[in-house]
């Protein structure tokens, strides 16, 4: 193999040419015939047992190319990316020069590689650091929000609803006297006052009775999906089967066994506060940071191909799909609920993945710049954090890092030592308390507070719905070899 020609044709796009020699190809076309021969007919000969040459002289000499071109194009291009020193950054597009006869095998890969980083100063930036401080409030609210994790749940019959129970309820929406699609819920679990359909519906069931049907008045929002329910007003038909209410927890000793290792209620609150310390140190380091790196990537030029910003796009996407699938919520049904579209959805996280790119983009220029080094103590602390992290033996999770995870977590220590020597040469303005703390939650409202922060959709009653839908995109048509290089 060898390159014949590197070069670039636009900005941040090389075209490398490929020579593939006949020998090596003679091989491909050879473990192409064996993959194939099996399901070949050809009059005179049993199914399976034709020569080569005769399925050739039958069917074509290319008959094998195909498959052969996609063995070979995998090690050709692999070689010609280590020897041209381009870092690609999207899937090539591969085509084919010449092929057959008594010439070598030629074929070109057409691919975005890294764009080149323009510094700006990154060493004496000065930013304002805000301080996070425990407060009573918050601990607070941290004993309170494990209390309620672990209320009791009792069933009220004597009483119609009020604000802060849990009700089951059937529904069905109405917009000019006619269901609609999507409208329809049985046995749906809302906690009055969640805040989990549109404002108001939850207001108007309190004061409702079990078995006993209500309705309430809602306006579709102006953004909604359904073009034909934008904005209408409908009614909502909503029985409520069960009613029930929490019974917190006493807040004393026995509590504190109960959810934690500790003896006695007074620990347990101390060691909340050393939890939430240790919280509020790690935010406002985190957070001085990122305000660091926001500044020193406004000073830096980059131009980035949109290709690395609609990956990193799909990457948020598929994240914060997972996040739902923990709680019970596919992303299908959170785009459909929340009155979205897949594309107006995806769009949310442009800017993000945007910011995302480019700092990322410009720290590793810094590391670069900075000749920062991974040494192997490096990766053994950050194995051995992984492992306390998991609770798992060290030895074990070393067992399950492959050499490329190995140096996908090398390149993040890279990352981390260049926002060090930002910050460690950073002039921090005067720092200041943060106004206000955010009480803590439990993980799952965090990450209901995340998913909000990034996609912030309307909401609608749809919670629970007969119907389903789901947007497709087609893929654009690749050649075999291309398609071959991304199922490897």
């Amino acid at each position: 193999m060898k390159l014949i020609k590197n070069e670039q044709i636009e900005k941040n796009t090389v075209k490398l040419t490929i020579g593939v020699d006949k020998e090596t190809f003679e091989k491909a076309i050879e473990k192409a015939y064996k993959k194939n021969v099996k399901q070949i007919a050809i009059p005179g000969f049993r199914k399976g047992k034709a020569p080569r040459k005769i399925i050739e002289r039958y069917y074509g000499e290319g008959v094998f190319y195909e498959d052969a071109v996609n063995f070979v194009c995998p090690e050709a291009y692999e070689y010609a990316v280590n020897e041209s020193g381009i870092e690609p950054v999207d899937r090539p597009e591969i085509d084919i020069e010449t092929i057959g006869g008594e010439e070598d095998l030629v074929l070109t890969a057409t691919v975005t590689v890294k764009p080149e980083v323009t510094l700006g100063e990154y060493k004496g930036v000065k930013c304002e650091k805000v301080v996070y401080e425990t407060k009573d409030e918050d601990i607070d609210a941290e004993i309170k929000a494990m209390a309620e994790k672990n209320a009791r749940m009792i069933n009220v019959e004597d009483r119609a609803v009020k604000m802060g129970d849990i009700t089951t309820i059937d529904f069905e929406g109405f917009v000019d006297g006619v269901a609609f699609a999507g409208g329809k819920g049985t046995d749906h679990t809302l906690e009055i006052g969640s805040g989990q359909f549109i404002p108001g519906f939850e207001d108007q069931l309190v004061g409702a009775e079990i078995g006993k049907e209500t309705e309430v008045n809602v306006t579709f929002p102006e953004e909604y999906h359904a073009e034909e329910l934008k904005g209408k007003p409908a009614v909502f038909k909503v029985t409520v089967k069960e009613i029930k209410e929490k019974e917190l927890p006493a807040l004393d000793d026995d509590f504190a066994k109960d959810v934690s290792e500790f003896e006695t209620f007074e620990e347990y609150k101390n060691s909340v506060k050393e939890r939430l310390d240790k919280a509020n140190e790690s935010r406002t380091k985190a957070e001085f940071e990122n305000k660091l790196v926001e500044a020193v990537c406004e000073t830096a030029e980059v131009d980035i191909p949109q290709c690395m910003i609609d990956n990193r796009v799909e990457d948020l996407v598929k994240e914060f799909g997972y996040r739902l699938s923990s709680q019970g919520l596919s992303l299908e049904q959170y785009i459909q609920f929340t009155g979205s579209d897949p594309d107006t959805f995806k769009g949310q996280f442009k800017d993000q993945a945007e910011a995302q790119v480019k700092s990322n983009l410009v720290l590793e220029k810094i590391a670069k710049e900075e000749k920062v080094e991974v040494t192997e103590e490096d990766l053994e602390a950050e194995l051995k954090n992984m492992a306390d992290m998991y609770g798992m033996e060290l030895d074990k999770v070393k067992t399950l890092i492959g050499d490329n995870e190995k140096e996908s977590i090398k390149e993040d220590l890279k990352i981390r030592k260049a926002v060090a020597i930002i910050a460690d040469n950073a002039k921090a303005g005067k720092a200041k308390a943060a106004a206000t703390k955010k009480p803590a939650a439990s993980k799952a409202k965090a990450d209901d507070k995340e998913a909000d922060e990034k996609a912030p959709a309307k909401k609608t009653t749809a919670k629970k719905t007969t119907t389903k839908t789901a947007t497709t995109k087609a893929a654009p048509k690749k050649t075999a070899a291309k398609a071959k290089k991304e199922e490897e």
